[in-house]
């Protein structure tokens, strides 16, 4: 049984405009098979989750989910099926909407820039313990049933549980 920590509070009573942010829960084969997940840790906010930023005025949110996944860990990657979105009150007290891909890299540097000071490429069950907001788990608890829907595009899809078929 895995020990739970507490996680930062998802929840908020700001009004203003809704701010629009897109990203990625980018997926690899271990060696031995597992499906593991990058996670990147912000220094500002000394917090564990997935790469993600705000969109640029007239970006649509692929685009902006491809540019924010690559200034933040330099990987270039390819979108797959749409995960979960975010709805949630930032820490200006504005309305914010983060939408998700399942993604793989498929070139890049790897440097970390743009507020990323490290990376994490994790089993499944670790990601989900490191995150810091409850909101990531949700994306990450649903991205080995989209990966099923891939078929064999990219690394082999695992199945419904995550493991590999």
């Amino acid at each position: 049984m895995a020990v739970l920590r507490p996680r930062r509070s998802d929840r908020g009573d700001g009004c203003g405009p809704e701010v629009r942010a897109a990203g990625g829960a980018i997926w690899r084969r271990s060696a031995d098979g597992g499906l593991e997940v990058l996670l990147v840790h912000r220094p500002r906010y000394d917090d564990w989750s997935l790469p993600k930023g705000k969109c640029d005025r007239g970006e649509d949110d692929v685009a902006c989910a491809l540019r924010e996944v690559a200034e933040e860990t330099g990987l270039e990657c390819e979108v797959g099926p749409e995960l979960p979105s975010q709805h949630y009150v930032d820490q200006k007290g504005r309305d914010k909407v983060v939408r998700y891909w399942a993604m793989v890299a498929v070139a890049g540097h790897g440097r970390l820039e743009h507020e990323i000071d490290e990376v994490a490429w994790l089993a499944l069950d670790a990601a989900l313990e490191r995150l810091s907001y409850v909101r990531d788990t949700v994306v990450l608890d649903a991205l080995p049933p989209a990966l099923v829907a891939l078929g064999h595009r990219g690394p082999a899809a695992p199945d419904a549980t995550g493991r590999p078929r």
